[in-house]
């Protein structure tokens, strides 16, 4: 007789959370997903062949899922009510995702638009902080990341955390942004020098650096403006 192998004897790509963390979640089977999500098996079944099984009495339609009762998954060796209100949980949450309305991602156009998002951010700091905003291939806003805090007129900059903060989010282009407390615009040799760096290492991985906004209050300065990217 077969013996069931755990899915800790499995090979390592095979095995549903293993599989997800080097591959992402859309290599998984609905099984496997569903899997993760209950932990463990029965005696005779993994947790992957467990949800297989559920899934072929719902003609493998998560849709159809979504419509089991807690006491209808209870009915399957392996699952309790704890396994069965994760799995309904998940599925209310995939319905609630469906029905919400899309976000619409800012679009940035201009240095004006760069300074009007983050001045609130940035109009009242006693020190210095510098943002790195994040873009699509669109000029979509991705994400915007705080990259460093400082003093009163410097911040120390990592090029590298901007870089992969970019690379991690699939940036395609990004904007550098940095405020000056003492209210004068003009960028200072450090700002130069961060700017050429991230310049230069950005296209080395090919994203590009549209733009460094330095933000004081009620005023801005645009290396993209001035000609100098």
């Amino acid at each position: 007789m077969n013996e069931k192998l755990n899915i800790t004897q499995w090979a390592e790509e095979d095995r549903p959370r293993e599989k997800m963390l080097l591959h992402g979640p859309a290599a998984l089977s609905n099984a496997e997903l569903l899997a993760i999500l209950i932990g463990s098996g029965n005696t005779e079944e993994t947790a992957v062949e467990l949800m297989r099984k559920v899934l072929d009495d719902c003609h493998n339609r998560l849709s159809e899922l979504g419509k089991y009762t807690v006491d209808d998954l209870c009915r399957y060796k392996g699952i309790g009510p704890a396994k069965a209100v994760s799995i309904l949980a998940a599925s209310e949450l995939g319905k609630r995702r469906r029905e919400e309305e899309p976000s619409e991602r800012k679009k940035i156009t201009s240095s004006q638009d760069v300074y009007a998002f983050f001045y609130p951010l940035m109009c009242d700091l006693p020190v210095e902080e510098c943002w790195v905003m994040l873009l699509n291939q669109a000029a979509k806003v991705i994400d915007t990341v705080k990259i460093s805090r400082g003093g009163l007129a410097s911040t120390q900059v990592d090029v590298r955390c901007i870089l992969r903060e970019a690379l991690l989010k699939r940036a395609t282009s990004m904007i550098l942004c940095h405020n000056h407390p003492s209210g004068n615009i003009r960028p200072s040799q450090d700002d130069d020098r961060l700017t050429h760096a991230l310049l230069e290492a950005a296209r080395t991985m090919n994203i590009r650096l549209l733009d460094h906004v330095v933000v004081s209050d009620g005023d801005y300065y645009s290396y993209g403006d001035e000609g100098r990217l």
